[in-house]
């Protein structure tokens, strides 16, 4: 029988169609979790000093002829030192979760086995047993693992019914901006373009290693004729691979930012490449993907039987369909998929 609204993304290879189905009930609210007392301790301060002070001022002089110390001065040295005030430990209100996402954060790089054991000795106070503590935190990484697999799925999907033909680097100069006007300047600048010239694009923020400078890395469409500004052929050097290169620079950019390099996509390797360069970030810093609007996963279409091949997925509630299959929208034909009929056909997330 044929499939009605079915959900369809592009694997890279084939045709991945999704039946459409119904929820018999709505998803069941969690009740709000319980928040908790966090205190954070301070460094005591330091007591040796003052104790050494004491025992050279009772100690005896070896010599007799020693002159005899004045009345103001013995005074003065037996005034009280003044008491430094002990500063009181911070206390925040929060929940485990937040505080699980902080120390996540803070123990990131950590492999996961250290990483578990780290986050759970900070969390203990705040359980009955340390076992509970355990539980807490293996269930936590366990979510933020299927997280991440989510997000990449949601990348590639979205990526592959693109057309991206360029991978563009920003980085500022500090002579024109600081990281907060860079990151509000570029994201106002490329929603003007989104808006207007029907730009696309998915980047990632990110910093170099060794000087920790912030940089924006993403992979863009951008429709011809709608580049601002001229792209220049300039001879660069690659401290990566100690090598001259030839970068092309954008004049607009440029001038308003500091430095960007365009790099075109010309073949399905380069747009792996930076698809890759983007995904080592999301799961390396735990950065945030940038999307820009109107960046589908799937294309709504009705499938027919002659166009499945074979059931796929979790218990084969996947279609796998054919290369050319026909694209039906609400009963009426609309053409083989290809990426004009795509074009026309209803989009999801």
């Amino acid at each position: 029988m044929p499939y009605g609204e079915c959900k369809i993304y592009f694997d890279g290879s084939h045709y991945i169609g999704i039946p459409h189905t119904t929820r018999p009930s709505r998803r069941r609210e969690k009740p709000p979790e319980e928040e908790i007392v966090v205190t954070e301790k301070e460094a005591e301060p330091p007591t040796e000093k003052k104790e050494n002070i004491k025992a050279t001022e009772s100690a005896p002089s070896e010599n007799d002829d020693a002159p005899v110390a004045l009345a103001e001065n013995i005074e003065e040295a037996s005034e009280p030192m003044p008491e430094t005030q002990s500063e009181q430990p911070k206390a925040r209100t929060m929940t485990r979760k937040e505080l699980f996402e902080e120390l996540y954060e803070k123990y990131l790089n950590k492999p996961r086995r250290i990483k578990a054991e780290m986050i759970s000795k900070e969390m203990s106070p705040y359980f009955k047993s340390e076992e509970l503590s355990r539980n807490y935190v293996n269930e936590n990484i366990e979510r933020k693992i299927r997280n991440l697999i989510a997000r990449r799925i949601r990348l590639t999907r979205k990526a592959n019914l693109q057309d991206f033909n360029y991978f563009v680097t920003f980085t500022y100069d500090g002579n024109l901006h600081s990281e907060h006007s860079f990151r509000k300047g570029l994201k106002n600048c490329l929603r003007h373009l989104v808006e207007r010239k029907q730009w696309k694009y998915i980047g990632v923020w990110e910093r170099s290693p060794e000087k920790q400078r912030l940089h924006f890395h993403g992979i863009f469409h951008i429709p011809e004729g709608t580049m601002p500004g001229m792209l220049l052929d300039v001879n660069d050097y690659n401290f990566n691979t100690h090598n001259r290169q030839i970068t092309h620079q954008n004049t607009y950019f440029n001038e308003r930012f500091g430095r960007s390099d365009f790099e075109l996509i010309d073949d399905i390797a380069k747009m792996s490449d930076a698809l890759a360069y983007i995904m080592k970030y999301i799961e390396k810093s735990g950065e945030k993907i940038v999307y820009s609007k109107g960046l589908p996963q799937f294309f709504i279409s009705d499938v027919m039987d002659e166009d499945i091949i074979c059931f796929t997925g979790l218990e084969d509630k996947k279609l796998l369909l054919s290369d050319d299959f026909t694209c039906w929208d609400e009963g009426c034909y609309v053409g083989k998929v290809s990426k004009a009929v795509i074009a026309q056909l209803r989009k999801c997330n």
